[in-house]
């Protein structure tokens, strides 16, 4: 058994990408590894530097690979980040593009995208597994969040690596296509000998087939544990996370001034939506009445995302339904900021689309004006709201911090602040625990079922996990997925 990736006392040259002491790693042959950890803890940092991504000061890192022809590391590690699981990054993505028709014929095919397979047996099992076949033709813009990542997984499998790196692998994918990828991941350890490592925030999410875990906390990679070893001194925390003091602060809030809504937040009549020969929605008739929380469920693809994008009037072709919103029609002369002022929203599509290397305040201030970026200085009154939200998120000591030098958590949890900076009368949360460790899913849930108990506070909140959703859900929405 060989070392196929070793660093001994590693230390990047940039002290920016440094963690707090010189890493010792190693990654032997045939083994299984999970990196966990809490978030901002390194993960993230320790794979960038096991990858070669920021040279080290003394001892490189070193790569066997076996008798291959190469020990390069970018002809046998594939990393696909969290950030891919939303498609590859693209400067020239912004937020609504998915909604808008005329912009799709300008991106490409999923076919397109794709390698050519040197193993057919393998490619037609991996577009079997994952239903890629029916999605060939589609554009790339129109792959729903899970779709996206299932289309990831496959682009890079078909490349037969030998080391395979996942972010959260799991997240954004549908119950049955999550086992599925499960036991996929499985078979191709035991009949190619592929070698993965896991980077997992959901520490109940460590598939039984991994030999090893190592935690990296404090920017500090641990010890490597053996999988038997790691749970029996796992004990996850089963505290609350919000403080009775800011659980009581939270319930306080005053309704603002004017906001007394009229009873139906939302009301679809028949309501179609179609991307050429795909019918995405189909004649869907759907009130929310205020004070109502709903969890909208239904596998990747079934159109949970496009019928948020439609409340958030995001999406063009609202005009073209019957569709109210706060007691206005669709087109009846209210603009998209009147709709949205109502509207705390965070989504797989918004946190693709922040980009803006912004401090973390920025970030949640632009919420404030529904904006992607922060494009008028915020008052100081309004940078003190920011403040208090960042706090409850936990998160007060990241408020200068740049937004993408953060971690995909930590991202996640500006982008939730944001979400709630302007205390909401509707709020929508698509997948809003993504990438979260596990002390913070529990605090979100936790503000999310404060907040929502709230009189007239209404919430409609997507996950796929059963768990994941709030007590306070008093209805669900579950959609199909048109053929």
């Amino acid at each position: 058994m060989y070392p196929v990736i070793k660093i001994e006392n590693g230390v990047p040259r940039h002290p920016l990408y440094r963690m707090a002491e010189p890493v010792n790693f190693t990654l032997n042959k045939d083994e299984q590894l999970a990196l966990v950890g809490p978030n901002g803890g390194g993960k993230s940092l320790l794979v960038d530097i096991l990858t070669g991504k920021w040279p080290l000061l003394l001892n490189e890192v070193v790569y066997h690979f076996g008798d291959t022809g190469s020990n390069l590391m970018y002809d046998h590690i594939k990393y696909i980040r969290f950030r891919d699981s939303y498609g590859d990054f693209d400067s020239n993505f912004y937020y609504q593009q998915r909604w808008n028709s005329q912009d799709m014929e300008i991106t490409p095919l999923v076919k397109d995208l794709l390698p050519n397979a040197s193993d057919a047996d393998l490619k037609d099992s991996l577009y079997d597994l994952f239903g890629i076949t029916p999605l060939l033709d589609k554009h790339i813009i129109l792959l729903s969040s899970g779709e996206l990542r299932k289309f990831q997984l496959v682009k890079t499998l078909l490349s037969k690596p030998k080391v395979l790196i996942l972010d959260n692998p799991f997240i954004g994918l549908d119950g049955k296509t999550r086992s599925l990828l499960q036991d996929l991941l499985e078979q191709l350890i035991c009949t190619t000998h592929l070698q993965i490592i896991l980077v997992l925030s959901k520490t109940d999410d460590i598939p039984k087939y991994m030999t090893h875990v190592v935690r990296v906390e404090n920017r500090t990679c641990g010890p490597k544990l053996t999988l038997t070893d790691y749970l029996s001194s796992f004990k996850p925390s089963k505290n609350n996370q919000l403080s009775e003091q800011k659980a009581s602060l939270l319930q306080g809030l005053k309704m603002k001034e004017g906001m007394n809504l009229p009873d139906e937040v939302v009301k679809m009549d028949d309501v179609t939506i179609r991307y050429g020969e795909r019918v995405i929605l189909d004649s869907l008739n759907w009130v929310i009445r205020k004070g109502e929380k709903w969890a909208l469920c239904g596998d990747n693809g079934s159109g949970k995302s496009t019928l948020l994008s439609l409340i958030c009037a995001d999406n063009p072709q609202s005009y073209a339904c019957h569709i109210s919103l706060f007691g206005n029609r669709r087109g009846s002369g209210e603009s998209i900021w009147e709709i949205k002022k109502h509207i705390g929203y965070v989504s797989p599509e918004m946190h693709r689309a922040y980009s803006k290397n912004l401090p973390a305040i920025d970030i949640v201030a632009s919420g404030l004006h529904d904006t992607i970026g922060l494009y008028k200085r915020p008052h100081p009154d309004e940078l003190e709201v920011c403040e208090w939200w960042m706090d409850l998120f936990g998160i007060a000591d990241l408020k200068n911090r740049n937004y993408l030098q953060l971690s995909s958590g930590e991202q996640r949890l500006v982008l939730l602040a944001r979400a709630f900076v302007k205390d909401p009368e509707l709020l929508i949360l698509d997948e809003p625990l993504h990438g979260l460790d596990m002390k913070n899913r529990q605090l979100v849930k936790e503000i999310i079922e404060t907040f929502s108990n709230r009189e007239g506070k209404t919430l409609i909140m997507v996950s796929h996990y059963p768990d994941e959703l709030p007590p306070c859900i008093t209805h669900t929405l579950c959609l199909k997925r048109h053929s």
